[in-house]
């Protein structure tokens, strides 16, 4: 069963909604009435902040979301990076969430993955020894 999602955007702020770009150009609010793959601006990586190899990971399963025409050759590279991405972590969560993003890609849904994965990141920033998230920066945002 659909929900209803509520979203709010600031003045100059995208959203990405199905390989749709959206660009407010005052303040608003809108609701999507079905179930639909959609980002917010600040959920956003550029492909030079993918330092990281689950950062690596999100850009991919971020770009399965807004470029759905170009799935196919995404879907190559994200099963690449997960036969390898493993070997690279022994921390018992980051494994795990791993195996539910696998799971969560192959039932269609890499939007949830992407969910998945921003909670896996801090967690990869603590064993790098790196400041929580510190290198992400909002698409648009100026330097």
């Amino acid at each position: 069963m659909s929900t209803t999602t509520r979203i709010t955007l600031r003045p100059g702020e995208r959203m990405f909604i199905n390989g749709a770009v959206l660009k407010a150009e005052g303040r608003m609010s809108f609701e999507i009435l079905n179930d639909v793959p959609y980002l917010v601006e600040n959920e956003i990586l550029h492909a030079q902040q993918t330092t990281t190899p689950l950062r690596q990971l999100y850009y991919i399963l971020q770009t399965m979301v807004m470029e759905p025409t170009g799935m196919e050759m995404t879907r190559e590279v994200y099963e690449d990076t997960m036969r390898i991405l493993p070997e690279a972590f022994a921390n018992e969560v980051v494994l795990a969430g791993l195996a539910t993003i696998r799971d969560q890609v192959t039932q269609g849904s890499p939007f949830a993955a992407m969910k998945t994965l921003r909670a896996l990141i801090p967690i990869e920033d603590q064993i790098l020894g790196r400041d929580r998230m510190a290198d992400l920066k909002v698409v648009g945002a100026g330097a």
